[in-house]
């Protein structure tokens, strides 16, 4: 059933309460029940790519919410969305949003490394952000595998406000910070769980990583597969004048069987005592669209009410078709007294919940990012832009060209993407990678060394989209490209990584490559006049060329000589469309951007290759030489993205 967007609510007073990253002692009224307010609300609130959330409220900006997920390969990384209602969430920026920052990043193996699970904090006046790079082709006994960070900023919606990353040691991943009543700092965070299946705790100078004492464990969960993901949260009973610290986690791993678990204790180091109800929040073993809840965290809104934030999926049981992968959900929940542990309302596509804050006369967030529902309109990338739209993003750092200087022969690096270059104002350039988007096996895209020479090849790959984030849309763009060397390929991509990604693209190739025609030529070509036909089936000619790479099966290549007429003068412009127009399949197209009615379907298929793994698919654009000498820019221009449906049930 697809909802429709408009959701009636009720509102109640915003009230400044501490920020939820210090230890929380409150003796707040709360309502008996969330749904006695009838306030509705849609999952997920942040759709597409947005796994492992963690969010804040602070009174201090604003009286604004703050969510962070993670990015893994992704960059701009661990993307920060902002909302003063709780329905309205825009993106405000980038915590790792600079090479310098983390330069690391370029050089992960494998499409599941990259930044895992953040846990964003605010203590103090400061947002603090903590998290860990894996690299995930070493193995879990393998300390080098694990490298925990931690960013700091005083204003979030400024990029250059966050910091460089600090460094601290832990065999383990998923590490948030903890500020104790009596001022200690500690970092939380999950042990290797197949060296050994735990929660564990050591304090730290969250200033430069230092380690103040060991990690001990904490908990072990209550049984399920690799405890992880852990938040404490201190509640203090104003009746008693004592107070519970709470452990949040998530087991079972991320799929089917995640699930949200906790225990408390009246010490921040345990023992810890597993809540009898446990799991308190799962859709394991359920019918339910939504699927493979976990990962969660807890928040308080000004009213003093609780929410939970945790990743899921929308697959149904069958857990087939998903290709926006783990997106951000969000549930009331009821914590009337510090006595009892809280209780989670399940995880559905129409929610009912506490009353949202009352809209306020200063309501906006700043910044220039697009609020999450927003589609793209970008006629052209003009030159009073200084840089991409905000929710751009690469697979890693974005490739740079070496050129020479003439007087001093140092080399100046400059970025392979390019709005409104001199040669062709008004569009976004792309020169072409060395890689294509598989890269070397589907894991690396690093500089490459070269046996034979002193440098590398390779390293990077010139591509750039936007995350999917509606289950039916169109995404097309305008593509001006002037090949000229074989395999010298432009074109657009479902990319989820690089072991998964289902592509088309104008491509260079001999006449003898063709599986068929065109499809408008195709009656020319049965009636013995085949387009393009030359006589020499070793004349190059574009082609238009469809092909994918999963761990599940993929059609076989489409490859098609364009027809001549769309050619003029070795110049053509053409335009490219991805759609969704059910919950399983896409439609991809071209023709000549100046004709709709020259669009001509190339191939539909399964968004079942790309639903898999730690992310979710971005639809952009991409130009490369496939490891060739070729040399031949793209010029991309009426960037479009539609938004045109969610499925929720």
């Amino acid at each position: 059933m697809l909802f429709i967007e408009n959701a009636m609510f009720l509102f109640r007073s915003l009230l400044c309460l501490a920020a939820t990253s210090v230890p929380i002692s409150l003796g707040q009224k709360h309502a008996a029940n969330p749904d006695d307010h009838n306030s509705t609300y849609y999952n997920p609130i942040l759709p597409g790519f947005h796994p492992d959330p963690s969010c804040i409220f602070v009174p201090e900006h604003d009286g604004t919410f703050f969510c962070a997920s993670s990015s893994f390969n992704a960059f701009p990384g661990i993307p920060i969305h902002a909302s003063k209602d709780l329905q309205s969430w825009k993106l405000v920026g980038h915590v790792l949003n600079r090479r310098e920052q983390l330069p690391r990043l370029a050089e992960t193996n494998r499409s599941t490394s990259g930044i895992w699970a953040p846990t964003l904090r605010y203590h103090e006046g400061t947002f603090w952000l903590v998290t860990t790079v894996v690299d995930d082709d070493r193995p879990q006994s393998d300390s080098s595998r694990w490298d925990n960070i931690i960013f700091k900023a005083k204003d979030p919606y400024t990029p250059s406000s966050w910091s460089k990353a600090v460094h601290f040691n832990f065999t383990g991943y998923d590490t948030e910070p903890f500020w104790d009543l009596d001022g200690k700092v500690y970092i939380n965070g999950a042990h290797a769980w197949q060296v050994g299946p735990a929660i564990q705790q050591a304090q730290v100078d969250l200033e430069t990583g230092e380690l103040l004492t060991s990690f001990q464990t904490i908990w072990n969960g209550t049984g399920g597969l690799a405890p992880e993901g852990p938040h404490i949260y201190y509640r203090k009973d104003n009746d008693t004048d004592q107070g519970y610290y709470y452990l949040l986690a998530a087991e079972g791993g991320t799929g089917l069987e995640h699930m949200v678990t906790m225990a408390r204790s009246r010490s921040v180091s345990g023992p810890f005592e597993s809540n009898p109800a446990n799991p308190v929040l799962s859709n394991y073993n359920t019918t339910s669209y939504f699927q493979t809840v976990g990962h969660a965290d807890l928040f308080q809104d000004g009213s003093g009410n609780w929410w939970g934030v945790a990743l899921s999926t929308r697959s149904g049981p069958e857990y087939i078709h998903y290709p926006m992968g783990r997106e951000t959900v969000m549930t009331p929940v009821r914590w009337p007294s510090a006595k009892e542990f809280p209780i989670w309302s399940p995880i559905r596509g129409k929610m009912s919940g506490w009353p949202f804050p009352s809209p306020r006369e200063n309501s906006s967030i700043p910044g220039p990012g697009p609020y999450i529902k927003e589609g793209d309109f970008f006629e052209s990338f003009s030159s009073d832009m200084t840089s991409l739209p905000m929710h751009f993003t690469h697979w890693r750092y974005p490739p740079v060209d070496s050129e020479t200087s003439n007087s001093s022969e140092a080399r100046n690096f400059k970025s392979k993407i390019t709005i409104s270059p001199p040669e062709n104002p008004g569009t976004l350039r792309l020169k072409p990678s060395f890689f294509n988007l598989t890269a070397i096996n589907g894991n690396y895209a690093g500089v490459k060394h070269d046996p034979t020479s002193q440098e590398g090849i390779g390293g990077g790959q010139s591509f750039v989209g936007r995350r999917q984030q509606d289950t039916l849309f169109t995404f097309s763009v305008d593509l001006e490209f002037s090949p000229s060397v074989i395999e010298e390929e432009a074109g657009v991509s479902v990319f989820l990584t690089q072991n998964h990604h289902l592509d088309m693209g104008i491509v260079l190739l001999p006449l003898s490559s063709s599986t068929g025609a065109f499809p408008s030529q195709r009656r020319a070509s049965t009636s013995g006049s085949a387009p393009n036909a030359t006589g020499n089936t070793d004349t190059l000619v574009p082609h238009v060329r469809f092909r994918g790479i999963s761990y599940v099966p993929v059609p076989e290549p489409v490859v098609l000589p364009l027809p001549d007429s769309w050619s003029v003068d070795s110049k053509m412009k053409l335009s490219l469309e991805i759609k969704a127009s059910n919950m399983t399949h896409y439609a991809f197209s071209v023709g000549q951007a100046s004709r709709a009615s020259s669009m001509q379907t190339i191939m539909v298929v399964s968004n079942a290759p790309v639903s898999w793994g730690f992310t979710g698919t971005i639809l952009g654009v991409y130009c490369t030489s496939n490891g060739g000498e070729g040399t031949a820019p793209a010029y991309f221009s009426n960037w479009r993205y539609i938004p045109q449906g969610q499925f929720r049930d």
